[in-house]
């Protein structure tokens, strides 16, 4: 590109997105190749981490409340990136900013091979969120290169998307592969992931873009609020159901100092000629209603990562034995986007957002009937469901957010940036927090009641304890062991029932969750239809 003379209607539309020159075919298929890898890839390490996180922990010789604080972390860091990472493109350029993060999180990952531990994984987990921020933005960037003109909101539907492909993926991984040498294994495929996207970014560059000064003294003190107060709050997310919401103390001061830094940084921007975040334009109507649908339909998608997931957990199922079922969110994953990008329209994107709501409310329905037999062969349907209602959500929803934040200037586009960003990251740390918090409720419920109706008159549960007691006869002589070894099996078998019945709980909470949030959306386009003078003004 070093010789191309750019065209003027080849100019990026803000400074530190790349040129957009005309290329032939060969160069849009290398560029989607590289897309397509970057997107994949994005949100992989993280999601490898996460879905190991119960057995790795014991390796890194971590407790669970301190396993806990690695994707808090990484949410935090994510969620709030953008606040730096939008400027610093324009600043310095797309390739230094991303291969200096690239860089970066790989020597993160490098010292976490070589000194396993929980102050290690903790840099690598803040390496990742701001690495993963800048990778979302380049995945998009490489599709601008595919889709010419009128096409080009494709890019964003198409690359937003692939980053929703980390978690399946990271689930058909084999758990013999990430536990090698004490998950040495997991650990370098994770200083891996860094290298190999720097690799293709090398091999495929962007062209370049205009370098412009936008960083003002007043945006570092805005993002030093800002910042600590996004993380400090992922992390009372995180906790509060593993320590404890009412019996931690801590928690308290910290959602207190979360509160206190997000509000002085919200006043600082008030008051600021040219803030960083324009927070009256989030006070209006259109964007109040993007916030709360797109916060309300991460909250959902918590029906997979928290709640199908966490039924099979507890039945004590492990990756892999999950593999034909991710592989079948997967193929759905990648069926949601095709249908996505091929019927997207601006006056289609509430009926995308319509459907894929309606898809997660079926998908929790059909697992509201789970039991302690159900095994991934009963999901296959429920998660397809969930998997085709993400990706046909996710982009969309970003399109939205874009038109709107085109008809009040280029300057609203970190607002929208980092405010989708918070959305999805926080939405998806607080619905497993809420929904785990509501299932660990529920469980008690249905234990207190379990347990009155344990009678011993009862003959059915004689009958358990003899049954209890006989399994280990040929083991334990003495009657009075035997007898309580038989209460305790069924203690136990009655937990598990218990955990059962409170995950079909959640899965009739997350139904009505996204039910209302089809119905805020149907609402959304008979108010358009009403009003035709609010044409312009597309609903999600």
């Amino acid at each position: 590109m070093s010789t191309y003379v750019f065209a003027a209607d080849e100019k990026p539309t803000s400074a530190g997105a790349p040129y957009l020159p005309r290329l032939t075919l060969a160069q849009r298929l290398a560029y989607a190749t590289v897309g397509l890898f970057v997107g994949a890839l994005t949100t992989f390490p993280n999601a490898m981490t996460n879905v190991n996180a119960g057995t790795i922990s014991g390796s890194l010789g971590l407790y669970v409340a301190e396993a806990s604080w690695l994707p808090a972390l990484y949410f935090g860091m994510n969620a709030s990136a953008n606040l730096t990472l939008v400027k610093a493109r324009a600043q310095f350029g797309i390739p230094q900013v991303t291969r200096s993060l690239l860089v970066l999180y790989a020597l993160a990952a490098a010292v976490q091979l070589a000194w396993p531990c929980f102050g290690t994984a903790v840099v690598a987990r803040i390496a990742n969120g701001i690495e993963t921020g800048a990778l979302v933005s380049l995945t998009v960037y490489y599709f601008l290169m595919v889709f010419p003109g009128k096409l080009r909101p494709l890019a964003l539907v198409i690359g937003v998307s692939m980053t929703q492909f980390g978690t399946p993926l990271a689930r058909l991984v084999p758990v013999e592969l990430l536990s090698v040498d004490g998950w040495q294994g997991m650990h370098c495929i994770e200083l891996a992931v860094p290298l190999l996207v720097l690799a293709a970014t090398l091999a495929v560059p962007l062209p370049p873009s205009d370098r412009v000064r936008v960083f003002e003294p007043r945006d570092v003190l805005s993002i030093a609020l800002f910042l600590p107060g996004i993380v400090i709050g992922c992390e009372v997310l995180g906790l509060g159901r593993v320590l404890w919401w009412s019996d931690t103390p801590m928690l308290g001061k910290m959602l207190v100092a979360s509160v206190v830094l997000i509000g002085a940084g919200c006043m600082l921007e008030t008051n600021r000629e040219r803030p960083l975040i324009h927070l009256r334009w989030l006070t209006t109507f259109n964007i109040v209603r993007f916030i709360a649908i797109a916060l309300l339909m991460r909250l959902a998608l918590a029906e997979q990562t928290f709640g199908s997931v966490g039924l099979l957990s507890a039945s004590a199922l492990n990756n892999d034995q999950l593999h034909v079922l991710f592989a079948c969110v997967a193929l759905s994953m990648l069926a949601g986007l095709i249908v996505a990008a091929l019927t997207l329209r601006e006056s289609t994107l509430p009926y995308q957002v319509l459907v894929a709501a309606l898809c997660i409310a079926a998908s929790a329905l059909l697992d509201n009937h789970s039991n302690n037999l159900t095994r991934p062969e009963q999901l296959y349907a429920s998660q397809s469901l969930i998997g085709f209602g993400t990706t046909l959500f996710i982009g969309p929803a970003l399109v939205y957010g874009f038109l709107q934040m085109l008809r009040k200037g280029p300057d609203h586009f970190i607002t929208l940036v980092v405010v989708f960003s918070i959305t999805q990251n926080i939405g998806a740390i607080a619905g497993s927090a809420f929904m785990g918090t509501y299932q660990t409720e529920r469980a008690h419920v249905h234990t207190n009641d379990l347990a009155e109706q344990l009678i011993a008159a009862n003959p059915q549960v004689a009958a358990r304890l003899g049954a209890g007691a006989s399994s280990i006869s040929a083991f334990v002589q003495d009657p009075g062991i035997q007898s309580a070894e038989g209460g305790s099996l069924l203690g136990q078998s009655m937990a598990r029932e218990a955990t059962v019945l409170a995950f079909n709980d959640v899965f009739g909470l997350l139904a009505r969750l996204a039910g209302a949030t089809a119905v805020l959306v149907a609402l959304s386009v008979l108010y358009r239809r009403w009003r035709p003078e609010h044409h312009l003004e597309a609903p999600t």
